[in-house]
């Protein structure tokens, strides 16, 4: 029998253990967390800073979205699409789907196929492209080369193994850009629902996915995605396309945004952030809590706290309710365990290993580095503003 009961690893009866006076992070979630005078966390006054430089309201907020539609509409002119549009199926892509229609906007939309689709997941994103009459590109990875990769940061015991995804992803949207000549991507990140995220939890780094896959892996990659160096300088230096953050400027609220896609575009509640990959499902409602002592839902909700689209104790019962149902979970530890190749052996081996570092396998280094002559044009670009 394979048990998936978690362990009892609450430290919150710690006589060291604090949780912020308006959220729910604590120092289980982060143990480099700091707490002002009156008890509030250092993430509440990131959040506020990000929220001042990057939300606009009012007035601001609808000239800059009018300035910015019209700026695609004329540069993309004689061209098939005005923006590219990454898909998921899940809240935030397709809530900018619906907005992007709207707006009148020619979206091609892309989706990174990494062969943990869910069939809602599918499903939903049949509904967006069909109902709101946009074009699909369905990006297929090679699932040998992704899985070893997957396989390489499990054996590396790091806690980011969603960056396999993620930096795939991000390569493939450049080169579809440059492919099908479009300037502008839509970006579904934003501040008031996804700007809280403690910096430990996350590496998206190639050279870090490089040097891991290089110490673990076991096949050459030659199809993965990934940029090499000088082709993420010339885009950090270029930068071929704009990434617009259109999500920053509307009011977005999470709860109303899944009523009007549930009505508008047949879209079905995966019952979690990101669980519309099985993969990402078992990620955070198992690994992360069972090997790295991690919630992610302690930084979302905390998220939806800064915002004001719920309250500390809405946030506090909704972690006492399982990340997800039992049933479900034990179909996932079986299909994941057997597309990756993994016996129930090796795998509660691998949880009982103790976390390393991302730093450990090396990370990028600054690109001046790598290129000096960047020193010397450093001071010209800072007086031009570029």
């Amino acid at each position: 029998a394979i048990n998936t009961t978690m362990p009892d690893k609450d430290a919150s009866h710690s006589s060291n253990y604090r949780q912020c006076a308006i959220s729910v992070m604590d120092t289980i979630a982060d143990p480099d967390i700091s707490f002002d005078e009156k008890g509030v966390c250092n993430y509440y006054g990131e959040y506020k800073k990000a929220e001042e430089k990057f939300v606009l309201k009012g007035e601001p907020a609808e000239t800059k979205i009018k300035e910015v539609i019209a700026e695609m509409k004329r540069v993309q002119k004689g061209q098939r699409y005005d923006c590219i549009l990454g898909v998921s199926g899940g809240v935030d892509s397709t809530y900018l789907a619906y907005l992007s229609k709207q707006y009148g906007l020619r979206v091609l939309c892309v989706h990174f196929d990494n062969g943990w689709n869910s069939e809602l997941a599918v499903k939903n994103i049949e509904n967006i492209v069909s109902k709101l009459g946009f074009d699909l590109y369905t990006y297929v990875i090679d699932w040998e080369e992704f899985r070893d990769i997957q396989l390489s940061y499990f054996k590396a015991n790091v806690v980011d193994i969603e960056a396999v995804t993620d930096i795939a992803i991000f390569s493939c949207l450049d080169k579809i850009c440059m492919e099908q000549k479009i300037k502008y991507l839509l970006d579904g990140r934003n501040v008031v629902t996804e700007e809280v995220l403690p910096p430990s939890w996350i590496c998206k780094d190639p050279e870090n996915l490089i040097n891991i896959h290089k110490k673990f892996g076991s096949i050459r990659l030659k199809k993965y995605p990934l940029m090499n160096r000088k082709r993420r300088l010339y885009v950090e230096l270029k930068r071929p396309f704009k990434n617009i953050k259109l999500l920053n400027w509307v009011y977005y609220n999470k709860a109303e945004a899944k009523e009007t896609i549930i009505k508008e575009l047949a879209w079905r509640d995966y019952g979690g952030k990101h669980y519309e990959s099985i993969f990402t499902r078992f990620y955070q409602g198992y690994i992360l809590p069972e090997k790295f002592n991690i919630d992610k839902r302690k930084a979302h909700l905390s998220n939806l706290v800064f915002s004001g689209q719920i309250t500390k104790e809405e946030a506090l019962r909704e972690l006492k309710e399982p990340m997800y149902a039992e049933d479900q979970k034990r179909a996932d530890y079986d299909f994941v365990l057997k597309k990756l190749g993994l016996t129930h052996e090796q795998f509660q081996k691998y949880l009982s290993e103790p976390p390393v570092s991302h730093k450990f396998y090396g990370l990028s280094k600054p690109y001046s580095e790598y290129y000096p002559i960047l020193k010397l044009i450093k001071p010209f670009r800072k007086a031009l503003g570029i």
